[in-house]
């Protein structure tokens, strides 16, 4: 605002009360005619020098929010590098015609700097935010992964508060999609939820490909956005998205907080169906709610009486019928997937009742160890002969907790008793003989005490068999080299050997996943992955979300193929950041090896599937990390032993052959 009068050069008043003086800079730390930002306390200040007058005034233009401490002295007037807005530089004031002034607090030169006279800071008043956080944590959730950002500044300073209780633990990512990733990961590991939070536009639309991963596989995530200024919201403001319509697939439920909302009961419901249904909530935060005061009339909202577990009872006659068929049988198998993971006593027990192989899913590797004498690994695109050849051998199929996915493999044309605690669950791809509605601990308990005598092959020594079989031809695989690379069978063997019995493992997408799903032979490892989504980037930021949920009691490892931690290849930077013990195993073979694959199997010819890499070991040193680099067999063994053992981030670069796998 163009202006011919002279701004006034009358210092500002000293307040009336309750201050005190601050030493704001040294005495020539401000040239005459500029201008500077000084932060003192919680406070902003635009610092100028205008003809030997030491001005101090608030930082924010008050038109709207404009840093003023980075504008300039134009013709005597401080200008708003925004807006172009013009005050006093020495006292505020506006040019005639004006009103609105920025605060502005008296300076004194004294021998050892310039000081301002500024106002006791007043307590912080409890806020919408708070009132959000605390309802979060008394609901379970103490982990959050985002990015804080311009639209979500005061849930982020309640949370500030909430980690200075030691309630709350923050992990600050470097892409908000890592943060979904992380959070779907935790609840999966864990079956509660986890919070990943991105600011209004750009920063929501980031979560969700890792919220798709967390909703398809089941897992309790709650998210939190930011929002633009409710007065501007819908009017096509800066980052202004219908976020309620972009979650609208992908949440179960997605509210916008107003001011007049009962904002505790809001993060309530969100934290109450995220952890009951094992599904995606969101919220969303307009910038001016999240500041609101709210004193302590509002209490955070908690659990107590809300909830409670809801065990799903099968119906006994169905469960006699199910004792029936199984007593019938002769060659029974069990096939268990991701819905049995915290009922495999249960499983177990029926399975050595009944002499029945137990194959699983590929989400539910690790679920029975490969060393049970009934376990056969995993059956279908990432499995084992073991589990096919008796799937094909059996007589009744008796599934816990598995979808029938079209990857799995599961035989429709097989009689088959399916076990699911969901009605929409049962018989959802392919009619089954019977399907039972139960949790699956609960109906496996039901159907070991109404067993009859059934006359059932014992299949051990068959298994036993089978796997000598497959265990040879994975040693013969191990000695295949093309002089382009390891084979993948010698990194799992390797990795077999020298993982720890419980750790977790969390694997992405591609070519190094089926080979670990083949090759790798579980003890009492959790495998986590992205299971119906299938989404390429899991590996890295799932582990960092495992970390969160079991870090320093078990170890955490993630098995990456280089296209897919190309994509958060900068996520290495957040575990050095807060001291994850990580240990990445990365298969590079400068290719999309897995699209490759199924380019020349439809006849296409191989197109734009070739990687660009760097040295990924020297580029995890450079953030940080340790980086091992492996480039012959006989280097395996001591690098990943090294790396596992290490306290910290490790990333373990093995250059493989694409076509080994």
């Amino acid at each position: 605002m163009a202006t011919d009068a002279n701004p006034s050069t009358e210092p500002p008043a000293l307040p009336d009360r309750g201050w005190s003086w601050h030493r704001l800079v040294a005495v020539d730390a401000v040239p005459e005619g500029r201008v500077m930002t000084v932060t003192i306390g919680h406070r902003s200040l635009a610092v100028t020098n205008y003809r030997g007058c030491v001005g101090a005034l608030d930082n924010r233009c008050p038109h709207q929010g404009g840093p003023l401490g980075e504008g300039s002295i134009e013709k005597g007037w401080l200008r708003c590098p925004w807006h172009g807005y013009d005050y006093s530089p020495c006292n505020g004031e506006p040019p005639p015609g004006f009103d609105d002034a920025p605060a502005a607090y008296p300076t004194e030169t004294r021998e050892d700097g310039i000081y301002v006279a500024l106002p006791d800071e007043a307590e912080r008043a409890r806020t919408v935010s708070d009132v959000l956080v605390e309802t979060m944590v008394a609901w379970g959730v103490h982990h959050v992964f985002g990015m804080v950002g311009h639209s979500n500044l005061g849930f982020a300073d309640a949370m500030r508060r909430a980690a200075e209780r030691d309630e709350l633990h923050y992990i600050g990512i470097r892409h908000e999609g890592a943060a979904s990733f992380a959070a779907s990961a935790y609840g999966k590991l864990t079956g509660r939820p986890a919070a990943c939070f991105g600011i209004a536009g750009p920063g929501s639309t980031n979560l969700l490909t890792g919220l798709y991963d967390a909703k398809l596989d089941m897992a309790p995530v709650l998210a939190i956005s930011g929002q633009v200024p409710s007065q501007v919201k819908g009017r096509g403001a800066f980052q202004d998205l219908d976020l309620e319509a972009v979650f609208g697939d992908v949440a179960a439920s997605s509210e916008t907080v107003q001011a007049d909302s009962d904002h505790a009961e809001l993060m309530a419901l969100a934290c109450k169906r995220a952890l009951v249904d094992r599904t995606v909530t969101h919220l969303m935060l307009p910038d001016d709610v999240q500041a609101l005061p709210v004193g302590d009339v509002l209490t955070a909202g908690t659990p107590a009486g809300r909830w409670a577990r809801d065990p799903v009872v099968p119906d006994e006659d169905v469960v006699r019928r199910a004792c029936v068929m199984i007593d019938e049988a002769q060659r029974p198998v069990i096939i268990v997937g991701a819905g049995a993971r915290a009922d495999m006593g249960e499983v177990t027990r029926l399975a050595e009742r009944i002499s029945a192989p137990v194959v699983t899913t590929f989400k539910a590797k690790g679920q029975i160890p490969d060393h049970h004498p009934l376990g056969c690994g995993v059956l279908g695109r990432s499995g084992t002969p073991v589990a096919s050849w008796f799937m094909n051998e059996s007589d009744l199929l008796i599934v816990f907790g598995a979808s029938f996915s079209n990857h799995t493999g599961i035989a429709p044309y097989k009689p088959t008793i399916q076990v699911d605690h969901d009605r929409w669950g049962l018989g959802r791809h392919d009619p089954v003989a019977l399907g039972v509605l139960g949790d699956v601990g609960i109906t496996a308990a039901a159907i070991l005490d109404n067993l009859g005598d059934g006359s059932w092959t014992d299949q051990r020594t068959e298994v036993a068999e089978r796997w000598a079989i497959w265990r040879d031809e994975k040693a013969r695989r191990r000695d295949d080299d093309r002089g382009h690379g390891i084979d993948s069978a010698s990194v799992f063997a390797e990795l077999t050997e020298t993982a720890d019995p419980d750790a977790v493992i969390c694997v992405d997408v591609g070519n190094n996943t089926y080979s670990f799903g083949r090759y790798f032979e579980v003890t009492n490892q959790t495998v986590l992955m992205s299971g119906y989504l299938g989404s390429i980037g899991f590996g890295l930021p799932a582990a960092m979300g495992a970390w969160a949920a079991v870090g320093g009691r078990r170890q955490v490892i993630a098995v990456c193929g280089d296209g897919g931690f190309g994509q958060y290849a900068m996520e290495m930077t957040t575990a050095v950041k807060y001291g994850m013990d990580i240990t990445c195993v990365l298969l590079a073979n400068g290719e999309l090896g897995k699209i490759s694959k199924e380019q020349r199997s439809a006849q296409y010819d191989v197109w734009h599937t070739s990687l660009t890499n760097p040295d990924f070991a020297a580029f995890a040193r450079s953030c940080g990390a340790l980086g091992i680099r492996v480039e012959t067999k006989d280097q395996l063994g001591s690098a990943l032993a090294d790396g596992l053992s290490h306290t910290g981030p490790v990333l373990v670069e093995i250059i493989t052959d694409a076509a080994l796998v």
